[in-house]
């Protein structure tokens, strides 16, 4: 079996993490800036960096894109979409045609 040797980073605000891979981003930042509440809060790491590099807060700011251009971000996946969908009919809304 192939052993996994992991890096022992420091990220710019002095936190100490392992990591496997050539992923700058530090684990622990990631969990402060995780919203507490919100439909972004229910989102992995990845797509809520994803929706938030377009200044999207908001199921009226997501009701802003097409299901095509959500889908097409870096770090949106298909388990994103049913939490996406469920927010904007939570409010009425839809993805732009």
């Amino acid at each position: 079996m192939k052993e996994v040797s992991k890096n022992n980073r420091t990220c710019k605000n002095g936190h100490n993490y392992f990591k496997t891979s050539d992923c700058p981003t530090c684990p622990i930042c990631e969990a402060e800036r995780k919203p507490n509440s919100g439909f972004l809060s229910v989102l992995s790491a990845p797509a809520r960096r994803a929706l938030e590099s377009k200044n999207i807060k908001t199921a009226k700011d997501l009701s802003q894109y097409t299901q095509k251009e959500i889908m097409s971000l870096h770090g949106i996946g298909p388990s994103s979409l049913p939490k996406l969908l469920g927010e904007l009919k939570k409010y009425g809304l839809m993805f732009k045609d």
